[in-house]
């Protein structure tokens, strides 16, 4: 992994974004379920894997979960990148803020 991401920050964002999307989901009203038939996985329990910070969402993917929850497909892509891949989040945004950060802990 490249320096400044630690094997325990990445396991961190990745729960944080979980949060994030369980949020999403609860916010849509939707169960575990109906998210995974609506973005077109075959397992619900998928849905629990990225809830929980062990799994996530194939790029592929991020269209189908962003109408299902209701997001702007922009700005789910960009937290998307800064929960799972910090360092192109970076580049192309700069620093996450830490205002933001705390936000969504």
């Amino acid at each position: 992994m490249p320096k400044g991401v630690t094997k325990e920050a990445s396991v961190k964002l990745r729960k944080q974004g979980g949060k994030y999307l369980k949020k999403l989901r609860a916010s849509a009203g939707l169960t575990q379920r109906e998210l995974a038939e609506a973005t077109g996985f075959k397992y619900y329990t998928f849905i629990s894997q990225i809830e929980n910070g062990s799994g996530r969402i194939p790029p592929n993917q991020y269209e189908a979960y962003a109408k299902a929850v209701d997001a702007d497909l922009a700005e789910f892509v960009k937290d998307m990148l800064k929960f799972y891949d910090p360092y192109t989040y970076k580049g192309l945004f700069g620093p996450a803020s830490k205002k933001k950060k705390a936000a969504k802990r």
